[in-house]
């Protein structure tokens, strides 16, 4: 058990690092640009002859937030007339400019701060999650990462497993027990946020499951039985180059940061660039929505394809939580069509909606139940849900497996203020823990 002393220490080694954090540099401005929720289900309609057709839109002056069975978010300039159009809409962001801001950290001011104590304030029970008042940057997270495992040495191995484009290690988080590794029955589960980079809440609620896992380890017997019981496998930030690049350039971009044949374009959507059921999406390099030329372009889902095959030699993968926002849903496989149904589907259902109902008994939330086909839209084209590590992992990797897109489904889309940062990763952790007491007693 980790002792006061440990705790001091990290803690305060942790505050110096806080505060050497630096508010965003100037960015993207996006005074001049709104996000509209288009109310229909219908997206090829809104896209292909709304956005494209009646305002002539090219696919690099806007941008597809989000899209499900009843509306579809698209950030639009701010000078467009949708007058004369027959969509109904709302503008669901009148000021990103705005909204950006409210998630980055207020600019530390040294003079005024006193580290101890913040230190001290947070040994305190009302202080222990001072980590998660604030969004941190790539930097300060593998930092405190580290730290963690210097903490909790019997309980977390970091593992880089690879350099992205930029040069940036890929760090899984390894969670395991001597008798959890001792038990050649023990299953694996899998946790995955941030592979698109602005989707911060989803970065952070991992971040939030580790912390507790740890924490509560000796102390809880329900966590104290998981880490005995499963080994966990975990990367907080799958794209930490278009991660990092959402603090020190764009705040809204989504793809990893590789150069591909326009020089102009940089990035390829990782979560459309898995082996199972890719396609060559035709889109063009500037979209969001860009595959790449070929099934695992983009680097960090290579090296997450090299890692896992190894892995699964040595590891039961039976479960795999994959993290997004927003919407606040629970989807299931698959993505790439409405065709085909799942392999165990009746289960799978049942667990869907266990989890959706675990965030509504901690936070009062309602989590939607959804196919991910039918999320992505690929009902309308195919394209739009291939490649992706939902499906790659549960067709060939784990036996369940789900996305989660966390909050929010209202006014705030992917700049989530960080005051909610706490509220999200304690519902996301009670549906972890209903996750991990279904794969150990799945009869139940």
């Amino acid at each position: 058990m980790m002792r006061v002393s440990t705790i001091t220490t990290l803690i305060c080694s942790f505050v110096m690092l806080l505060f050497a954090t630096v508010a965003a540099a100037d960015g993207v401005d996006y005074s001049q640009y709104q996000v509209y929720r288009f109310h229909s289900h219908n997206h090829s309609h809104i896209i292909e002859d709304v956005v494209r057709g009646q305002l002539g839109l090219k696919t690099e002056e806007y941008d597809v937030w989000t899209r499900n069975a009843e509306f579809i978010d698209v950030q639009l300039p701010r000078s467009i007339n949708l007058q004369g159009t027959d969509v109904s809409y709302e503008i669901v962001i009148d000021d990103l400019n705005s909204a950006i801001g409210e998630t980055f950290p207020l600019t530390s001011t040294p003079h005024h701060d006193n580290y101890f104590d913040i230190a001290q304030d947070s040994m305190v029970s009302s202080g222990k999650y001072f980590f998660f008042k604030e969004y941190r940057p790539l930097k300060t997270i593998y930092t405190w990462l580290d730290l963690l495992e210097q903490s909790f040495p019997h309980l977390v191995t970091m593992e880089d497993i690879g350099t992205t484009f930029e040069g940036n290690p890929l760090k899984v988080v390894h969670i395991s027990t001597k008798n959890s590794t001792m038990n050649p029955e023990s299953k694996t589960i899998v946790i995955t946020g941030g592979i698109h980079a602005r989707e911060w809440v989803s970065i952070s609620s991992v971040l939030f499951t580790i912390y507790q896992l740890l924490t509560k380890y000796g102390k809880s017997r329900r966590e104290t039985r998981y880490l005995d019981s499963l080994d966990f496998l975990i990367i907080p930030i799958f794209n930490p180059d278009g991660y990092n690049y959402t603090w020190n350039g764009d705040r809204l971009w989504k793809k990893n940061r590789q150069d591909t044949y326009v020089p102009q374009c940089k990035g390829i959507d990782i979560d459309h660039s898995f082996p199972y059921q890719w396609e060559d999406s035709k889109e063009f390099p500037c979209s969001e929505e860009y595959s790449g030329e070929e099934a695992l372009q983009a680097t960090e889902a290579r090296l997450w394809d090299t890692f896992i095959t190894c892995m699964k030699i040595k590891h039961n993968i039976y479960g795999y939580l994959d993290f997004h926002s927003y919407s606040q849903e629970v989807l299931y496989p698959y993505a790439y069509s409405c065709d085909e149904l799942p392999r165990d589907y009746e289960n799978l259902l049942e667990l869907s909606y266990g989890l959706s109902k675990a965030i509504r008994n901690k936070s009062g939330k309602k989590y939607k139940v959804l196919a991910a086909c039918q999320d992505r839209g690929s009902d309308i084209s195919s394209s739009l849900g291939a490649g992706t590590a939902l499906d790659y992992m549960y067709h060939s990797r784990a036996h369940w497996a789900f996305q989660l897109k966390l909050r929010d489904s209202g006014n705030h889309g992917f700049l989530l203020p960080a005051r909610h940062i706490l509220d999200v990763g304690r519902e996301t952790y009670a549906a972890v823990k209903y996750f991990c007491d279904f794969v150990l007693n799945p009869e139940h």
